[in-house]
């Protein structure tokens, strides 16, 4: 398994911005696909968005897009989440992941991390 370290969580209120960052020190990053999931109190796990190694647009949620920006450093094995205009019902620990792709197809690793909490307040 290959640890995943995310961070940049934190309070901010409705409309603000936040972005996260999450690091590996894996050494297929630039091949792999990586997502942000969330998580909210008493919600199942989603996924947020999803950077692919391929030419192939992101993927956002419908309810993210046009509001936050996955963007990855494939020289730093980082992955970013830009959120603005942040909604509290964003409101969730928000957690990173790779996984390998097999057509349209993911197969995320097991591996979940420690996550970072974002708490937006109205």
């Amino acid at each position: 398994q290959v640890p995943l370290v995310e961070s940049g969580g934190g309070l901010v209120q409705e409309g603000g911005s936040l972005t996260l960052s999450c690091v590996t020190s894996g050494g297929t990053f630039s091949t792999a696909t990586m997502g942000w999931f969330r998580q909210a109190p008493g919600k199942e796990r989603e996924l947020v968005a999803a950077s692919f190694a391929t030419d192939r647009d992101n993927y956002y949620k419908s309810s993210v897009k046009g509001r936050f920006t996955i963007s990855r450093d494939n020289a730093k094995n980082t992955v970013y989440l830009q959120m603005s205009n942040l909604q509290p019902e964003d409101t969730a620990v928000y957690y990173c992941k790779s996984g390998q792709q097999f057509g349209t197809a993911t197969s995320w690793s097991d591996y979940w991390g420690q996550g970072t909490q974002v708490t937006v307040s109205s």
